[in-house]
């Protein structure tokens, strides 16, 4: 194809164009993967005021920081269990789970087995209450009875209540006053004002929790004790010991056991492998970077490997990646 212009001039304006071509070539490279076509991705995260759409966040800013041409769209939905069906009916493309109910949908838990995959592993959520710090109650058995607020109703960490409850013979929703939100975010008003007398939830940083630690009137935390922790794993195995570290939250001093699981962007069946190729390693790029967020400093390809449910469940892109990393053989 001839250039614009007069032939003649062909010769002088080459080194021209090829610098400017050269230095645009560059800006691609450094903004992306070169020739990355557009993809619009929907992701499904919770109700607001709860962790998944702080994490949703900043995994739409750390892929964006690395794969500008990957547009992730954050949707706010009811939480975990309504974004398993919203993956099977196609109407999201990705979305965070709990990890109990990730282990009910692809088990087949009370339903048939669900044909989604992993994309990776988030975040290990240790489950607790949270009380005022001058609160007379200091054990889960201090709870029997008293006004609870176990999470929105769609919430996952609803889930993981239940089943942290049953392994000690207690039925959340018959042993405690249960209240289930509309907003994540309206718990710990509720405790700080007393008409709940602990709030439910887990994971590190969880606003909740970072809500009553910071206030005026300061929190405690009540998470099962050694033998209630062996009693729930031994009734629910898949279940993990998960401790959450000293400091997480603010006046938290010591470490705190618990039990919970670790929660996983999940994928609708017939994600192109492609774009579940590039989420993956831009977010691997996040973490060689260093200095990822503190949302997604557990969102690591060796971590995924290592607590996905079955290697066959990761979705075909990812474990592209993973192979290519050497994780997987």
């Amino acid at each position: 194809m001839a250039w614009p212009h007069a032939d003649d001039d062909l010769p002088k304006r080459q080194p021209r164009r090829r610098a400017m071509l050269g230095g645009a070539l560059g800006l691609l490279l450094a903004s992306g993967p070169a020739g990355a076509q557009p993809v619009k991705v929907r992701l499904g995260t919770a109700t607001p005021g709860g962790g998944f759409p702080v994490y949703g966040a900043a995994f739409v800013e750390g892929v964006r920081r690395f794969d500008p041409a990957l547009e992730i769209e954050a949707i706010n939905t009811k939480g975990s269990t309504e974004n398993v069906p919203m993956l099977e009916a196609g109407t999201l493309d990705i979305a965070l789970v709990q990890g109990e109910v990730v282990h009910a949908a692809l088990q087949g838990v009370g339903r048939a087995p669900a044909d989604l995959r992993v994309l990776t592993a988030m975040y290990p959520t240790a489950g607790m209450f949270v009380v005022r710090a001058d609160s007379p109650y200091r054990t889960i058995a201090d709870l029997k009875g008293k006004p609870v607020a176990w999470g929105a109703g769609g919430s996952g960490l609803v889930i993981l209540g239940r089943y942290a409850m049953d392994g000690l013979g207690l039925d959340a929703a018959r042993d405690f006053q249960p209240i289930y939100l509309e907003r994540a975010g309206d718990g710990p008003a509720m405790v700080l004002d007393g008409r709940v007398a602990a709030l439910w939830g887990g994971g590190n940083g969880w606003p909740g929790f970072m809500t009553m630690a910071r206030s005026q009137d300061g929190a405690r935390f009540i998470a099962p004790d050694g033998d209630e922790i062996r009693r729930i794993l031994a009734k629910h195995p898949f279940l993990k010991p998960v401790t959450q570290p000293a400091g997480s939250f603010p006046g938290q001093a010591t470490a705190i056991p618990s039990v919970g699981s670790w929660s996983f962007v999940l994928a609708r069946p017939g994600l192109d492998e492609t774009a579940a190729y590039r989420i993956v390693k831009a977010l691997h790029a996040l973490q060689q970077a260093s200095n990822p967020p503190p949302q997604l400093v557990d969102t690591t390809a060796a971590n995924t490997v290592a607590v996905v449910p079955g290697r066959e469940k990761l979705h075909p892109g990812a474990a592209r990646f993973y192979r290519e990393i050497g994780l997987l053989t």
